[in-house]
């Protein structure tokens, strides 16, 4: 399956909308804000105007983060409150700032930097930044129909492609992400040149290319050639760039090879490596993914940029094969992994996102005193906000794809959805409730067909009162004005368990309910959230209500005995863990947790069970 013919939707209502709008009232204004007051702009016009004062900021590619904003306003930059003049601004900068040969990049180009440009591609980013420049150029070009950034990011691609292409220095980037972008510039201006050059940085990767420091290749994913790799290992963000942008390179080349590492390592992902709210990234000292069922809840590292990136990743996979699986994890994540990131209301951001919190838990790297307990208002390596920015923005361009005459509607919201021949609307409470109407308001062409995603754990799902298995539910007639397909996706409470190998939530329960993951947090429920236990048959009772703006669950939980004071006691046959009581639990939506008292949380909560 390839990308299809050009769709066209638009978010009308619901979840995704309302997150939208808040993206557009409150996050857009807060980063903005934020950077200028971190000196993003400053490091830019110092260029001009050395008396600014010195570079500001730890990192040399803080400049990315000013492209990932720009990508997001490029479709709010009329909708958001000082959005325009935040956009015109840094584009003039970017304009004055551009070097005569095309290079950019506020932090090696300062007159007072001893590093030279190209001089430490492990840590300097200068690829990665490109990449982000030219993710924000298409978007302006194709939303705005303007091209200064686009002129812009092709001189500094033009410059890379004489620099590193087929004849060039044989290098690779630190930091995947150039790839997606090329392969996207490609496809934007039909130069060759530019997939050419994402092909090389694939195919060089594991090339002994790249001057390794700080971690080993493997952090880099750059110890062995990528079609070699025997699972997805390393930095989390890293990893999914550069697969998603290996998939694009397969996507324009057909290259089978590469289709077959791909599609090897999501399997093994999805299946030893991949957290149940679908976070990728288990270890903290390196932002890394970790061995095989490494997957500790409260040590979750789960970045919220690796989250996006195993987002772009599975909607490529799903380009490339045509596989509903690929679109119940990303739909998993987009609700879960992605959204737990930002605060209800949408200035706060969490950078890792654990799966339970201690009470005496403090966010912090570790080279700090102390530390902030729940979400923060900007970070010293501000990734994770301009990222969520950008996606938030692009939502809509994640429901639905047409190909040979085939409507695939995979992201259910309520949404107006149009191609050349066919236009739907989508109306639907979903992820709350599973009733999806689909309407044809226009069709033009003698037959047509449309096809509803049926998740994995929708079992006893129906279409116009038919049963439909999981995968694709396919309708192929001439529709008619008014025609209404009718989607029910059953939502009954779930209870999960965990691979017996995976030690950190062995006998574990969590819940789920239709793509949602629910979680316990300390103000709902009476006693310590670290002496419930739980029962598959307790969730299969639990009853869904309306809670302000969500659906909570609320079940029966029982009470565990108070634990022995010793770490490690000794255990015998009779030794259980079994209820002395029972308690009412009320569990939340896990993106929502952390937006009131920085209490415990968990997400896998003790059964009755032997101890």
């Amino acid at each position: 399956m390839s990308h299809g013919t050009e769709v066209r939707a638009e978010l009308t209502g619901g979840l995704l909308r309302d997150w939208q709008q808040r993206n557009r009232d409150a996050t857009i204004p807060h980063v903005i804000a934020e950077l200028r007051k971190a000196g993003n702009l400053d490091n830019l016009q110092r260029l001009a105007d050395p008396s600014i004062g010195p570079y500001r900021g730890r990192y040399p590619f803080l400049d990315t983060d000013l492209y990932k904003t720009l990508e997001g306003l490029a479709y709010e930059a009329d909708r958001s409150a000082g959005a325009r003049e935040f956009f015109e601004e840094v584009v003039g900068l970017l304009e004055q700032a551009q070097a005569d040969d095309g290079y950019l990049n506020s932090y090696f180009q300062d007159p007072d930097q001893p590093k030279q440009p190209w001089s430490d591609l492990g840590w300097g980013h200068e690829l990665y930044n490109l990449g982000h420049l030219i993710q924000a150029a298409i978007a302006a070009n194709r939303r705005l129909s303007d091209g200064r950034l686009l002129t812009i990011a092709t001189r500094f691609a033009d410059l890379v492609v004489r620099r590193f292409g087929v004849d060039g220095e044989e290098v690779v980037d630190g930091h995947p992400e150039v790839e997606m972008a090329l392969v996207e510039l490609y496809r934007e201006t039909g130069n060759a040149d530019y997939l050419t050059q994402a092909q090389l940085f694939v195919d060089r990767r594991g090339q002994g290319k790249l001057k390794h420091t700080i971690f080993p290749g493997e952090y880099f994913q750059d110890h062995v050639p990528f079609r070699e790799l025997p699972s997805v290992t390393g930095h989390a963000v890293r990893m999914a760039y550069l697969a998603a942008g290996a998939t694009d390179v397969y996507l324009e080349t057909g290259d089978q090879t590469l289709l077959t590492a791909l599609e090897r390592l999501w399997d093994d992902m999805v299946a030893t490596k991949l957290y149940l709210t679908g976070g990728l990234g288990s270890r903290h000292s390196d932002e890394a993914i970790g061995d095989r069922y490494e997957l500790p809840s409260e040590r979750a590292y789960t970045e919220t940029c690796a989250a996006i990136a195993t987002m772009q990743w599975a909607w490529r996979m799903f380009l490339a094969t045509g596989k509903a699986s690929y679109l119940d994890v990303y739909e998993t994540v987009l609700y879960n992994a992605y959204a737990v990131g930002l605060s209800v209301d949408g200035t706060a951001f969490f950078y890792d996102n654990p799966l339970q919190r201690r009470p005496d838990h403090e966010q912090r790297s570790g080279a700090e005193d102390g530390g902030e307990p729940l979400r923060r208002a900007w970070f010293g390596c501000p990734c994770c906000p301009p990222n969520i920015v950008r996606w938030m923005s692009e939502l809509q361009d994640h429901l639905a794809v047409a190909r040979d005459n085939i409507l695939y509607v995979g992201v259910y919201a309520d949404a107006r959805i149009s191609t050349a021949d066919l236009t739907v609307s989508v109306r639907t409470a979903y992820p709350w409730d599973g009733e999806i109407a689909v309407t044809v308001e226009e069709s033009t062409a003698a037959e047509q067909a449309i096809a509803l995603r049926i998740p994995s754990w929708a079992v006893g799902a129906r279409l116009d009162g038919q049963p439909v298995e999981a995968g694709w539910a396919v309708v192929r007639k001439q529709f008619a004005i008014g025609d209404v397909l009718r989607l029910t996706l059953p939502m009954a409470p779930r209870a999960h368990g965990s691979h017996p190998y995976l030690d950190a939530t062995r006998g574990a329960i969590a819940v789920a309910r239709g793509p949602l993951v629910y979680c316990v947090e300390q103000q709902d429920v009476e006693v310590p959230v670290d002496d419930l236990l739980l029962t598959a048959r307790a969730v299969s009772a639990a009853i869904a209500r309306q809670q302000d703006d969500l659906l909570v669950l609320e079940l029966t939980g029982g009470v565990a005995p108070a634990p022995a004071n010793e770490l490690y006691p000794v255990i015998t046959e009779q030794t259980r863990e079994s209820a002395i009581g029972e308690v009412p639990v009320t569990l939340v939506p896990y993106f929502r947790w952390g937006n009131r008292q920085a209490l415990a949380m968990r997400v896998w909560l003790r059964t009755e069970r032997d101890n």
